[in-house]
């Protein structure tokens, strides 16, 4: 499938963990990567962390124009703020910028290791998923990430479209990211953070077919 449409709002997929959401009149890229040619420039740039497949500095610079707002965790503020401003933000604390409503929620692993007892994403590092509100569409951009016991915070939200990361290594498993899905309750759920770094459309598809009978899934092809 390629782009994803909820009401006035669409959403695409540009690779990896990069996504391009339209709505309420604004453009807003979550953690832009290696992105094709052509897009349209930001209002808005949501950055997770500060890990090059997440924080690319030639991918915002592209990007920006006079006016675009940039909102990225403190460990992400050095790569974010080249060319121009950014708003920190970290679990727990809220935006509302261009009129769209930011929430940074945790984003940590807690069984992937680079080294015995050392952790990819430690949660003390304050690294961020997202929680969009936009024209209405809430959408939740989990950054790189395992099923942490937060998530099941999110239910209470109201989530209406889950970008969850599948391939496993440096973020959850499709297993544990269809767990992950019964503790968000999102009305639709999206594979991410594949095709790229590591993991591949196998690992979406394996998601889709644990994941179908909790919500329903959609495995967005790659806009080009």
């Amino acid at each position: 499938m390629h782009g994803l449409r909820i009401g006035e709002v669409s959403i695409d997929w540009l690779g990896h963990s990069a996504f391009r959401v339209k709505g309420a009149g604004l453009t807003v890229y979550l953690d832009p990567y290696q992105l094709p040619r052509g897009l349209e420039p930001a209002d808005l740039i949501l950055v997770t962390h500060e890990h090059f497949d997440h924080c690319s500095s030639r991918d915002l610079a592209v990007l920006r124009k006079d006016g675009t707002k940039v909102v990225a965790p403190a460990i992400a503020a050095s790569c974010a703020s080249r060319g121009g401003e950014v708003l920190e933000i970290s679990p727990g604390s809220a935006l509302e910028v261009l009129g769209a409503r930011v929430r940074g929620v945790p984003a940590y692993n807690i069984n992937k290791f680079r080294s015995p007892g050392r952790v990819f994403h430690p949660r003390e590092d304050g690294r961020v998923g997202f929680v969009l509100e936009v024209g209405g569409v809430k959408i939740y951009h989990a950054g790189d990430t395992d099923n942490i016991p937060e998530m099941a915070e999110l239910a209470d939200l109201g989530i209406d479209v889950a970008l969850l990361p599948v391939s496993g290594v440096y973020v959850m498993t499709p297993e544990e990211a269809a767990e992950a899905v019964k503790m968000i309750k999102p009305r639709m759920a999206v594979p991410m953070h594949y095709g790229s770094i590591v993991g591949s459309l196998q690992e979406a598809e394996r998601f889709k077919e644990l994941a179908s009978g909790i919500t329903e899934v959609v495995v967005l092809e790659k806009l080009s």
